[in-house]
């Protein structure tokens, strides 16, 4: 229960911090930036590492918790109460957020700014380098090594910073699923519930092939 818990308190503070970022710089007129954003998502995925990772992994996103299960460094059992703990808490800071700031359209969701095939491609490519980066550094399917926060957190940070603009670059299900449903604005939901999936399984065929495992 306690990794239950770790995973819903990390993911909510991913989703409060990372869209509670977005939805300030709008109401704030910019004064974030859209470097600050990326910055700010690639902080609390650092900081939910350290604080977490010895507890739960930190997954804080179910893509990477279905992909450490298909490589076989996590329960089978664990899975959906993984998903659960982390579709809730992400759940819960958007409905926060959507109390906090009550006007505001999207609360942070991930819109395509372009095509849907384009936003499609970029999330799974963004999310296959991420989840190649999480398995390499990560110690069974739990990242607490001295590095580890650091190299994945700066990983989510550089990919939000130049693909952000575009696709949104969520890299995690949950992160979109959350401020979609409870904004309503659910009609590009298909993307990044789909694509960031394919893209983390994706990673570990080619991971097992590099280090031969």
């Amino acid at each position: 229960m306690r990794k239950y818990v770790a995973e819903f308190i990390g993911t909510f503070a991913l989703v409060f911090c990372g869209t509670g970022a977005i939805i300030i710089n709008q109401e704030s007129g910019g004064l974030i930036t859209h470097v600050g954003i990326a910055i700010t998502f690639g902080l609390i995925v650092m900081a939910m590492i350290y604080a977490l990772g010895g507890i739960s992994g930190a997954h804080l996103n179910p893509a990477v918790s279905i992909a450490f299960t298909i490589a076989k460094r996590f329960p089978v059992k664990q899975l959906l109460p993984y998903i659960i703990s982390q579709s809730a808490g992400a759940i819960f800071a958007s409905t926060i957020l959507k109390y906090l700031f009550p006007a505001n359209q999207f609360l942070g969701a991930t819109i395509p700014h372009g095509t849907e095939m384009q936003s499609f491609i970029l999330e799974l490519l963004l999310t296959f380098f991420l989840m190649l980066v999480i398995i390499n550094v990560a110690t069974g399917s739990k990242e607490q090594g001295m590095f580890a926060g650091l190299a994945i957190g700066s990983t989510v940070l550089l990919e939000a910073m130049f693909a952000g603009p575009i696709c949104g670059a969520s890299m995690n299900p949950v992160r979109s699923l959350a401020p979609a449903i409870i904004s309503g604005h659910t009609e590009h939901l298909w993307i990044y519930l789909t694509a960031t999936t394919i893209g983390a399984v994706t990673a570990i065929p080619i991971w097992k092939y590099l280090s031969n495992n």
